[in-house]
């Protein structure tokens, strides 16, 4: 989709200015005489003048991005794709505003400059009078912006025409007589424009939240939440009351210290149980549905020391979940089959790198076996264990990522059909992409920077355009980032949201029926989930 945005500055001889990344529904403000050298990788462009109007035509080759331009002495107007890297040639001056919701207005927008998700507007009316007669005509299509200008002659004659329609183009000319004055009052109207996600509503949880799920558990076909609240030695419910807003919680003990989450039926009866790794306790605990988002005292299974990340999935083909457990401590991952009604069979662990904290189990070489992709804080790489059938898998295969990784997601991020692995790197503030190669094999990470100590990562579309974007929780920043997919798994520079304080861990999912995808976090220090709302 195009959108429009207006460039306010007179042409002038100058090297190029960066503007920097667009970003959806935000005024990025002003930049004055900030020169970038531009070469022909960055940018290919064409200018042309007619008639004292200048059109050009930029490509950018970098992220394939194609830019058309066209001015007139005062404005320029600028089609382009959402989250370009805009470099305009011969300016020394530009003022940027990107386009919000069609609002009908009787007069002219102007930027404030802001670098939150919600923008400012403020309007300016013209009046003009001259010792003649002369006539203005202002249209304006666009999403938020309207002009209106009237022009009145000491001979009492006067012509004014506004029009004002929705959509990316605008024109504006203006004829005016000699010897004219010109009065202009302003007057300010505020709109809040929502950037993707709404302001965060919290709801209080449990001591300590650690780690976080969004599961339709009482079979309404509406998300609810799910909680570990480490510090109370706790699950908490939150029951989806419709709308994308939540009941309080209802509390099930379990061991001590849960740390990790999920979700699935793990005995047949179509209804979701939880499965919670207890770190302080070395067990499992599984707390069985009964139906309508209740459920039983929880079951407890000693599988062993330091359990920081649990998975359940199938991995030998029995239509039987089994369990997959990372241990801290040992620097193992614990493989433990489904024996049926319950019970599992004694583990097979593998080793891997040093301090596992986050597993996933995940068919990485289309073999149609389930694979397992492990983050290791303490030895900074990602290990990848092949599943050789029956659910046995091979040696780990390590690659080198950024400092402490502790959460990872498996994706596909370009579009080729081959899963991907995204991995939050807390020790230094980056995300890593790590592209598949086919047969299971990865190139090394690109990474992103983010805010301080990303410590739970999640990779789902969120803008609707079918490519999926990095949603990251940042421990010490107490925000959460977004990072949009450009295509073929490349990135924008992240965008921001507040949330409570130190965000342990991020879910992304549909809470609200409105087929957009929203973000719910675990605030650790502040005893709270978040949720906030796609707009």
């Amino acid at each position: 989709m195009f959108w429009v945005i207006f460039i306010l500055s007179l042409f002038s001889v100058c090297n190029a200015i960066l503007i920097t990344k667009i970003q959806n529904i935000i005024i990025v403000g002003n930049i004055y005489n900030t020169l970038l050298n531009v070469t022909q990788d960055q940018c290919i462009c064409e200018m042309i003048k007619v008639n004292d109007s200048i059109s050009a035509l930029n490509y950018f080759s970098t992220n394939q991005t194609c830019q058309l331009f066209r001015s007139n002495s005062s404005t320029i107007f600028v089609e382009f794709y959402l989250n370009s890297t805009v470099i305009f040639l011969n300016q020394s001056s530009i003022s940027i505003l990107n386009i919000l919701e069609y609002q009908p207005s009787t007069s002219s927008s102007t930027a404030i400059p802001s670098t939150s998700p919600s923008a400012i507007s403020s309007s300016t009316s013209t009046t003009t009078t001259a010792s003649s007669s002369s006539s203005t005509t202002s249209s304006t299509t666009s999403k938020t912006t309207s002009t209106t200008t009237t022009t009145s002659s000491s001979t009492s004659t006067s012509t004014t025409t506004s029009t004002t329609t929705s959509k990316t183009t605008s024109t504006s000319t203006t004829t005016s007589s000699s010897s004219s004055t010109t009065s202009t009052t302003t007057s300010t109207s505020t709109t809040t424009a929502c950037n993707f996600f709404h302001n965060q509503v919290t709801y209080p949880v449990g001591i300590n939240p650690r780690s976080v799920a969004v599961v339709d558990v009482n079979s309404d076909n509406k998300p609810d939440i799910i909680v570990a609240n480490s510090g109370s030695n706790t699950v908490g419910i939150l029951l989806n009351a419709g709308n994308g807003t939540f009941s309080a919680q209802t509390n099930y003990t379990v061991g001590s210290s849960p740390r990790a989450l999920a979700i699935v039926d793990v005995n047949g009866d179509s209804k979701t149980d939880i499965i919670v790794a207890n770190y302080g306790s070395n067990n499992i605990d599984v707390l069985f549905n009964t139906g309508s988002g209740t459920f039983n005292t929880q079951t407890a299974y000693s599988l062993g020391a330091d359990p920081s990340s649990v998975s359940f999935v199938d991995v030998n083909s029995d239509n039987q979940p089994d369990v997959i457990l990372a241990y801290y401590g040992s620097n193992t991952v614990g493989v433990f089959l489904n024996a049926g009604n319950g019970n599992f069979n004694n583990p097979t662990t593998y080793s891997v790198g040093a301090n596992p904290s986050s597993v996933l189990v995940v068919d990485v070489n289309s073999d149609n076996k389930l694979d397992i992709v492990v983050a290791n804080n303490g030895s900074s790489t990602v290990d990848v264990l092949l599943n050789t059938g029956s659910g046995t898998f091979n040696a780990q295969t390590n690659y080198s990522v950024g400092i402490n990784p502790v959460s990872v997601a498996v994706v596909d991020v370009n579009s080729d059909n081959k899963p991907d692995i995204v991995v939050a790197n807390s020790g230094s503030d980056t995300v890593g992409v790590l592209r598949n190669t086919g047969n299971g094999t990865f190139n090394a990470q690109t990474t992103y920077a983010v805010g301080t100590t990303p410590y739970s990562v999640a990779v789902v579309d969120v803008n609707s355009d079918n490519k999926p974007d990095i949603v990251v929780a940042n421990r010490d920043s107490n925000n959460v980032g977004v990072l949009l997919n450009l295509g073929n798994g490349t990135f924008s520079a992240e965008t921001t949201y507040p949330v409570g304080s130190v965000p342990y861990s991020v879910a992304v999912v549909d809470v609200n029926s409105d087929n957009e995808s929203d973000v719910i976090v675990a605030n650790r220090n502040s005893n709270t989930v978040s949720v906030l709302l796609h707009c």
